[in-house]
C-alpha cells in the first residue's frame, strides 16, 4: 500500500477553531442538576479523541457551501451520539479502559453510565430538533437506531465462526458507518444541495466509516497496549469475528480450519493466552491475511471517494479525501 501523502494533522488544525466550538457544545450537552452527569461528561470529553465525526459533518457542510453555527450544533450532538454509544460499549464489553484511560463505568459503575448513556442520546436528539429540519432528524434517528442494530447483531454473533463476510459488513456499517453517513448527509442537507449531492455525502461516510472500523479491527490484531491502550487481541477474547478470522477461516486447510474454531469458541484452549495469539499471528502470516484484509479496507476507501466525484474539486473535498485516507494509515 501506498504512503499517506496528505497531512491529517493539518486538515485537524485548519479546523481546529470549529472543533474548539464543538467541544464546547459537547460540553454543554451534559448539562443537569444531577451532578454525575456533568462529572462523567468532563471525564469523557476530557479523556481525548480526534472529534472525526464532527470534521466530517463541518466539511461536508463546508463543500456544499454552508459555513453557518447550526453546523457546529449538529456537530456536537453527533459526537454526542457517538459518545453516548461508547459509554454502552464500554458496559457491554467490560472494558477498563478507553484512550489509555479507566471508562467511565469503572469509576461510577454501569448504572449510572447506562442512564448517563440514555440521557446524552435524548440531550442530543432534543438539541437536534431545534433545528427544526425533517430531514436532519430523519438522518439522526435512522443512525441511532442502526447503531443499535448493529450492536445486537454483533452480540448474536458473538463467538460464531460461522459468520459470513456479508455479515460482517452489514455490522460494521450499521455500528460505524451509518453515523459518519449521517454526518456528512447532513451536511448536504444544511447546503439545501439537491438528493445526488446528499446521496453522494451519505455513501462516502458509509464507506470511510466501515474502512474505518474494518481497521480498528485489523489494527487489534496488531496493538500494542501503550499506543492503543487496550491489549492485543482484544477482539477475540469477547468473541468477535472480524475480516482478519473471517478470511482465514476463508482459505486455511481443513486441520488449520479446526484450530481456527477451536480458538475463537474457546473450546479446550485459552483463546486469551499468548499461544494462541502466535499461533493466529503465524496462520496470518501465511496466508497473507493482515495484508488482504488491509485491502479490502483500501476498497472500501477508494469506493468513498468515487462518490464524491459529482463535486467539484475544493480543499473541502481534498480534506474529505484525507480523512477517508486516514483510516488506513493511522495507528491508533
Amino acid at each position: 500500500m501506498q504512503e499517506l501523502i496528505c497531512d491529517v494533522n493539518t486538515v485537524f488544525s485548519t479546523y481546529s477553531g470549529e472543533l474548539g466550538k464543538v467541544e464546547t457544545e459537547l460540553l454543554n450537552l451534559f448539562n443537569s442538576s444531577a451532578l454525575m452527569i456533568p462529572s462523567i461528561g468532563g471525564h469523557v470529553v476530557r479523556s481525548g479523541g480526534k472529534r472525526l465525526r464532527p470534521l466530517f459533518l463541518v466539511l461536508s457542510a463546508e463543500l456544499c457551501d454552508y459555513r453557518g453555527h447550526p453546523r457546529i450544533i449538529l456537530a456536537s450532538v453527533i459526537e454526542a451520539i457517538h459518545t453516548a454509544s461508547l459509554l454502552h460499549d464500554d458496559v457491554v464489553d467490560s472494558a477498563e479502559l478507553r484512550r489509555g484511560r479507566p471508562t467511565a463505568h469503572s469509576v461510577w459503575g454501569n448504572q449510572v453510565v447506562v442512564l448517563v448513556g440514555d440521557f446524552l442520546y435524548s440531550n442530543a436528539l432534543r438539541i437536534a430538533v431545534h433545528q427544526e429540519n425533517q430531514k436532519i432528524m430523519e438522518a439522526l434517528s435512522e443512525a441511532t437506531a442502526r447503531m443499535t442494530e448493529g450492536e445486537l447483531l454483533q452480540l448474536s454473533r458473538i463467538g460464531d465462526p460461522e459468520i459470513k463476510e456479508g455479515e460482517y459488513l452489514q455490522i460494521i456499517s450499521a455500528k460505524t458507518g451509518t453515523l459518519i453517513s449521517a454526518a456528512c448527509r447532513i451536511g448536504a442537507i444544511l447546503g439545501n444541495k439537491e438528493r445526488r449531492y446528499e446521496e453522494a455525502l451519505s455513501r462516502f461516510g458509509m464507506k470511510t466509516g466501515m474502512a474505518f472500523q474494518m481497521m480498528d479491527d485489523i489494527l487489534d490484531y496488531m496493538a500494542v497496549e501503550s499506543r492503543l491502550g487496550k491489549r492485543p487481541g482484544k477482539d477475540l477474547e469477547e468473541g468477535k469475528i472480524t475480516m482478519p478470522l473471517i478470511y482465514l477461516l476463508q482459505v486455511c486447510n481443513k486441520e488449520e480450519k479446526w484450530e481456527v474454531k477451536e480458538i475463537v469458541t474457546g473450546m479446550g484452549v485459552d483463546k486469551r493466552s499468548d499461544d494462541s495469539l502466535a499461533r493466529l499471528g503465524f496462520l496470518f502470516q501465511k496466508y497473507n491475511i493482515i495484508e488482504e484484509s488491509m485491502n479490502r479496507a483500501q476498497g472500501l476507501v477508494q469506493e468513498a471517494k468515487e462518490a464524491l466525484e459529482v463535486f467539484a474539486s475544493s480543499p473541502a473535498s481534498e480534506a474529505l479525501f484525507c480523512l477517508a485516507d486516514y483510516a488506513l494509515f493511522r495507528s491508533s
